[in-house]
């Protein structure tokens, strides 16, 4: 199945210039993590579908965080249906979520943990728990005003 086309040449160049990599969150979820010890991979290929990508991957222990943008992944919060051209949308959306379900079911059968996380989380929480994840009997994070686990300030 082809994709939509645009509605519109500048519906097209507005949305070849969304951020869809190292946005705000994005990177305030990589420094704590960075801070708090852990290594990982950024805007990696997911193994095995090499045109889709993993927000922040660690490959060792073979967990996998998706950030996924309240529009644009279809968050049962905040997901808005635009009016203009809704069927176009409301294909694109879906098709959307569809991917994001068979990129999670394909990590998931070769042994993967995948963690999806929506832009309204606060970083400092999805940090928490991707820390907690890969390192449950280590120290709990405190909050980003204190030090590093184990760490000095």
């Amino acid at each position: 199945m082809s994709s939509p086309a645009a509605s519109s040449p500048s519906v097209a160049a507005r949305m070849s210039r969304q951020a869809s990599r190292d946005t705000a969150q994005e990177l305030a979820v990589r420094r704590l993590l960075f801070r708090w010890g852990l290594r990982y991979r950024v805007n990696a290929k997911v193994p095995g579908l090499p045109r889709r990508t993993v927000d922040i991957l660690f490959p060792g222990p073979k967990v996998a965080v998706f950030l996924d943008g309240c529009f644009w992944h279809g968050c049962p919060e905040h997901a808005t249906s635009p009016k203009s051209n809704a069927e176009w949308w409301r294909t694109k959306l879906d098709r959307n979520v569809a991917r994001d379900q068979d990129t999670t079911r394909h990590l998931a059968e070769d042994g993967w943990t995948v963690l999806r996380f929506w832009e309204h989380e606060p970083p400092a929480g999805i940090a928490r728990t991707v820390y907690t994840r890969l390192r449950p009997d280590g120290p709990v994070p405190e909050t980003p005003d204190t030090p590093a686990p184990g760490g000095t300030p």
